[in-house]
């Protein structure tokens, strides 16, 4: 068997979450400093059949700012950045719950743009008056040091 444990490091983006009407977690930004590659893991529990509303998962990816380890000015990702979906172009949006009822699901997606920082931004409109439970973890890996950072 292959070590994997050492090569990887996890980031809790979204702690799991109901995300019910007008209710979602502000915007997350996550450094991919020492990292060559990262995976976007999305949890979603069921949204039920009386939530009309959508609810959308936002990527956006900069690179350092004038001040080395600060974000500079964010852009939404493209297809080309992304693997596993193919967001809508100058959207930036890569999962989407629509208005019916959605089985609860796990969601991969990978991230191949090239840019030192991410950030996530759950939104929801409509009605979603029972709520969603979501989370959202990010995998970092091909590190430039082994073991990884813990």
């Amino acid at each position: 068997m292959k070590d994997l444990y050492n090569h990887l490091t996890l980031v809790q983006v979204v702690a799991p979450v109901k995300v019910v009407d007008d209710t979602v977690p502000a915007a997350v930004e996550v450094d991919l400093a020492g990292f060559n590659s990262a995976v976007i893991e999305v949890s979603c529990g069921a949204k039920a059949a009386g939530d009309t509303g959508t609810i959308t998962l936002k990527l956006e990816h900069a690179d350092d700012s004038a001040v080395p380890g600060v974000a500079g000015t964010y852009d939404e990702v493209e297809a080309v950045d992304m693997q596993g979906v193919t967001p809508a172009a100058g959207t930036g949006i890569i999962l989407t719950l629509a208005t019916k009822a959605v089985a609860a699901a796990v969601y991969k997606f990978g991230y191949i743009g090239g840019k030192r920082h991410l950030k996530f931004t759950l939104a929801e409109n409509d009605s979603n008056a029972t709520g969603t439970i979501m989370a959202i973890s990010l995998i970092k890996g091909h590190g430039l040091d082994v073991p990884a950072i813990k």
